[in-house]
């Protein structure tokens, strides 16, 4: 793996129908490292991250990778290079985890090429190490909800690709898995250097494992840097209209983000009431 790839968007505007979601926004992912997009709902988060993908073509502006238009580059080759997690996907009907998996190795295949052991051996490990390798002769369809997040988690995986976007890798997990697919990504990341791209709800948690944060806010890019520049008290009330307040992570040493409350009444210990 790399981490030379440049991915960036040059005054993206971005929008569906009549409606603009994101309107000339500028950005650069740090190649090699992990990259959190957060912001309130309907702020452009899985838009900007489907035109990176350029599975959304911009209105205006564009996305470059390594120097060329990631709209004007060959399908099967950009995914040999970028890989996406869309939100919410959907699996053909009655197929296997296994077989759902290994569709994450057709960009490595040619059009008349065979299956090879590398490819046994991509989908092998990517079961590992998502835990689903009990579940590779079942169905999709007959997994639960956070079973079925860690199989699409794996397909990506198996895809093998430098850069990976991800949007809500952590949907229908509950807290123990959140964090163990977080720690997988970012064992991804330190062990292979793969440039990695998601958008995650929980700030607390974007904190704790980005290397750079992006908030969203109005259509655009309000701020970007390390968290404990970013996650700032005006930050969470620009970009959420929340009042909270900021202190450090015992855990991680990160910003830590506590919510105050529109009813939130200090309360006192009883004897103290007394």
């Amino acid at each position: 793996m790399t981490t030379s790839h440049s991915l960036t968007a040059e005054h993206l505007t971005l929008g569906y129908g009549d409606r603009t979601v994101v309107e000339s926004l500028d950005l650069a992912v740090p190649p090699g490292k992990i990259t959190v997009i957060v912001g309130a709902n309907a702020c452009g988060k899985s838009t900007l991250l489907r035109s990176l993908s350029r599975l959304l073509s911009p209105r205006g502006g564009r996305v470059v990778l390594d120097g060329r238009e990631v709209h004007r580059m060959p399908a099967k080759e950009l995914a040999r290079t970028l890989g996406l997690l869309p939100q919410s996907p959907v699996a053909p009907e009655g197929i296997t985890v296994l077989d759902l998996v290994g569709r994450g190795r057709h960009p490595h295949q040619g059009l008349f090429s065979r299956w090879k052991h590398e490819d046994d051996v991509a989908v092998a490990a990517a079961l590992e190490a998502t835990r689903t390798t009990e579940l590779a002769d079942r169905s999709v369809d007959e997994l639960s909800g956070g079973q079925r997040q860690r199989v699409w988690i794996a397909m990506a995986l198996a895809q093998q690709t430098d850069l990976l976007l991800l949007d809500e890798p952590t949907t229908f997990l509950d807290a123990s898995h959140q964090v163990e697919v977080l720690d997988l990504l970012t064992d991804l990341n330190r062990d292979r250097g793969t440039t990695i791209v998601m958008v995650l709800h929980d700030l607390n948690l974007a904190a704790r494992y980005a290397d750079h944060l992006i908030a969203l806010a109005g259509g655009g890019l309000h701020a970007a840097g390390p968290p404990a520049e970013v996650l700032t008290e005006d930050t969470v009330r620009t970009v959420f209209d929340l009042e909270s307040r900021i202190i450090e992570d015992p855990v991680s040493g990160r910003p830590l983000m506590l919510p105050i409350g529109r009813h939130h009444v200090l309360s006192r210990p009883a004897a103290a009431r007394d």
